[in-house]
């Protein structure tokens, strides 16, 4: 049976005429490869109709192909009267790498790998591989978004410590970059320990909510000690009214439970059991997210969202990992995304504020 080295040593022993040709079939074979992924997206997108991605409009028809490679189809909105084709505002936009490598790369994010490993596993740069992840990061946030939680509800607030990291890329003279990144602080090791001690502006806040049945919100915040308006900001809408939330002793969520009219258990000291409520599952939930997040050896402040909602995605959801795995990539590659490569290393360092 020929191996690889045969067919390079008979690929150089052809003619040049015979060499353009093998070339063409190479290239119609990546070209199929490349309309699957088109495919697949035509049929996500246009589930029930064709829709802009510029306007949202379904005044949508065929415009002609483009004459590239893979004579991709074209489409113009009658509305906004711009043109796109099945690809334009998804992650997938101008990637040359074929389905089965998104896949892969989806399952390399359930197994919870560093960049490396993922790039070194599908074959892709570790830059890209970084773009990759945030994207698809980016989309599924929004499938947390609607997340509600009901019934008996554990809330409680997890800090992390401030991280500029990934924000010294900042140079005058690049065109992506309007000026210099100067850390406010002497700079730390990285995932080490802030300067003040106990809960200071240097650290910042995450509400944190499970039910028993193991759903849960989490959203980084401010920085310090919550706020009423903070709570409210990331559990307004999320857990219904007929919930008892139990919670230790933070003023905070006394206004947020009278505001939504849900019956509220305070543990004082966060230990211990008010009849059979406790806090118990929540303070898991810490212990996880804690074991996730130091396993990236410091996450910067600015990306930490989403590395929460990556958290929940692969110790929270009830579906085996190959639905998981359906979900995550359905959903993101058809995912309306307008921000370019280049904006996501450019993201503001504390998002949050």
């Amino acid at each position: 049976m020929a191996n690889l080295n045969d067919v390079i040593q008979l690929i150089r022993e052809l003619s040049s005429k015979d060499k353009k040709k093998l070339l063409k079939i190479v290239g119609n074979e990546i070209s199929a490869n490349s309309m699957s992924m088109k495919a697949f997206l035509t049929g996500e997108r246009f589930k029930q109709n064709r829709v802009c991605p510029h306007c949202g409009s379904v005044c949508v028809v065929k415009n002609g192909h483009r004459k590239d490679v893979d004579y991709t189809q074209k489409y113009v909105c009658k509305d906004c009267k711009k043109s796109f084709t099945i690809t334009t505002n998804a992650i997938v936009f101008g990637t040359r790498k074929d389905i089965a490598i998104w896949k892969e790369y989806i399952d390399c994010m359930l197994n919870g790998w560093s960049v490396r490993k993922c790039a070194d596993e599908c074959h892709i740069h570790r830059n890209t591989a970084f773009r990759w992840r945030h994207k698809i990061l980016d989309a599924l946030t929004n499938i947390m978004k609607n997340v509600t939680l009901d019934g008996i509800v554990e809330a409680d607030e997890k800090y992390f410590p401030k991280s500029y990291k990934g924000n010294h890329r900042g140079n005058p003279k690049h065109k992506h970059t309007k000026a210099p990144f100067l850390i406010p602080r002497r700079t730390h090791v990285r995932g080490g320990m802030t300067e003040k001690r106990g809960i200071s502006s240097e650290q910042v806040c995450v509400p944190c909510a499970v039910n028993k049945d193991g759903q849960s919100v989490a959203m980084p915040v401010k920085m310090g000690k919550p706020i009423p308006e903070a709570i409210h900001k990331v559990f307004d809408g999320r857990i219904t009214s007929n919930s008892i939330l139990c919670t230790d002793g933070e003023k905070s969520y006394i206004q947020f439970a009278d505001d939504n009219k849900i019956e509220l258990i305070q543990i004082k000291g966060g230990k211990g059991k008010v009849g059979n409520y406790h806090i118990q599952h929540i303070n898991s939930y810490h212990s996880i997210l804690d074991k996730f997040i130091d396993k990236f050896k410091g996450v910067s402040s600015k990306y930490l969202g989403n590395y929460i909602v990556w958290n929940n995605i692969v110790k929270y959801a009830h579906e085996r990992d190959d639905e998981k795995a359906e979900i995550m990539f359905g959903y993101s590659v058809s995912y309306l995304m307008k921000e370019r490569n280049v904006d996501i290393p450019l993201r503001p360092a504390f998002p949050i504020m």
